[in-house]
């Protein structure tokens, strides 16, 4: 019976994997592989355990009281999502991103490309990899006419939003999971995966600055800059990013779970939208009354309608499925065989940061929860966020980042394997090191 639970699993991940070949969206069989996995559990009645992580044994425990463990677990990272998502999409209602792209004037190729890294880097670890390379490619887009050389800036910002991400608690969707699970600690993530992301960055856009590509100055017929269309556009950027940078905060001093303190960050920004709308509503209304009654519209309701629920349900389905392999001992077992046939952890995560390029991340980091027992703040976890968060970069399909800039520039994948491949997995063993050696030396 375990035979068929693997293959089932390798089936649907398969399915995940090949999306863009089969045309099929991946939540389809997240969702399905899931459903079936718990299902045979309960149809055969197979043994379900909980690990001890003190003891590292497994413990037997009961179906419903299993599932009901992991469905929390992932409801909190859900919610937690839901409430971060929503907070971009109001920002994005007032077209607050349109602050950044005002303070962007030079023309230079070599200094746009140090600023839209910078840009990546930082924007990524506050509103996570996949919106800021959105932001950052619409802004691009305006800011760059000739199509190969913002391929190549494109380029660039997925291997620096991706590096930004793995840093932050909330940066990336895989540093949230683990955060959530309390396998890492904001502060010390912080303080442990900063400078090897840093490095992870600054390497690789180093040596693309050398390139004939990012020399010279853009063209001059260059589009101007914009004002936001809303004149609260500012405050709401700022007031967004302020709000989702808090939830660190609060569960540092509440000890209260992420989402909680995401909750109350989309009640803040919500009220202030809410005020800001009808502001301009009551505008409108003295202009002309019976347009404006008919065409206001509240931003939180606009933005939840926004708010990516497939990637929500992809969510759902890929961790219970792996919950299902966690709770019949399948990761454990298998991590035990692992460690015996590869002795060297570090090995073993970066293979896993290097798989996570041509495989999901979020499967793979959901997976690595279930198979290592280490404490909260281990080395390995910070490890792991660096790897996963990271080793995506590599391929353009191996990230959130990559695909969303693949759709939005059209990118090939092979001229992204041949052009900018490279350039990730220098900058992916640069951080590798750093972090060793920091580990070994420093911590």
């Amino acid at each position: 019976m375990e035979t068929i639970i693997i293959i089932v699993f390798l089936a649907g991940y398969l399915a995940i994997t090949l999306e863009h070949n089969l045309k099929i969206d991946k939540l389809i069989p997240a969702l399905a592989m899931m459903a079936i996995l718990w299902a045979i559990i309960a149809l055969a009645h197979l043994d379900v355990f909980e690990v001890n992580a003190q003891l590292k044994e497994l413990e037997p425990t009961h179906i419903d009281e299993i599932l009901l463990h992991h469905l929390g677990k992932t409801a909190e990272i859900l919610v937690f999502l839901l409430g971060a998502m929503t907070i971009v999409e109001i920002i994005d209602y007032f077209d607050g991103f349109a602050t950044i792209k005002g303070y962007i004037k030079t023309r230079s190729k070599t200094k746009l490309l140090w600023i839209f890294s910078i840009l990546a880097f930082i924007l990524s670890a506050i509103i996570d990899n996949l919106t800021a390379t959105i932001v950052l490619v619409t802004i691009l887009q305006k800011v760059i006419r000739d199509r190969e050389t913002r391929l190549w800036f494109a380029g660039l910002i997925i291997i620096n939003a991706n590096a930004g991400g793995a840093w932050s608690p909330i940066g990336d969707v895989t540093t949230t999971m683990l955060w959530i699970a309390e396998k890492v600690e904001a502060a010390s993530l912080v303080k442990r995966v900063l400078l090897p992301a840093v490095f992870c960055t600054v390497v690789p856009t180093l040596i693309a600055s050398r390139f004939k590509v990012f020399r010279g100055h853009i063209d001059a017929d260059v589009e101007e800059t914009e004002a936001p269309k809303s004149k609260f556009g500012p405050t709401m950027l700022y007031l967004g990013l302020g709000s989702i940078v808090f939830v660190p905060f609060f569960k540092t001093i509440t000890h209260l779970p992420p989402y909680v303190g995401m909750m109350l960050s989309l009640a803040i920004v919500a009220t202030f939208a809410e005020i800001y709308s009808n502001a301009k509503f009551s505008i409108s209304s003295a202009i002309d009354e019976g347009h404006a009654e008919s065409s206001h519209h509240s931003p939180v309701h606009t933005a939840l309608t926004k708010i990516e629920l497939p990637s929500i349900l992809f969510f759902l389905g890929i961790l219970l499925a792996v919950a299902a392999l966690e709770s019949l001992g399948i990761l454990f077992n298998y991590a035990e065989s692992l460690n015996e046939a590869i002795p060297q952890t570090d090995i073993v995560v970066m293979l896993l940061g290097i798989g996570s390029a041509v495989i999901d991340n979020v499967p793979l980091v959901a997976a690595s929860m279930g198979m290592f027992s280490e404490p909260t703040d281990h080395p390995l976890w910070h490890f792991i966020a660096y790897s996963a968060g990271t080793g995506g970069s590599m391929l353009i399909i191996g990230s959130a980042a990559g695909v969303v800039a693949m759709g939005m520039e059209k990118i090939d994948f092979f001229w992204y394997l041949r052009k900018i491949a490279w350039l990730a997995f220098v900058g992916f063993v640069a951080g590798a090191l750093v972090f060793i050696l920091m580990r070994d030396f420093m911590f």
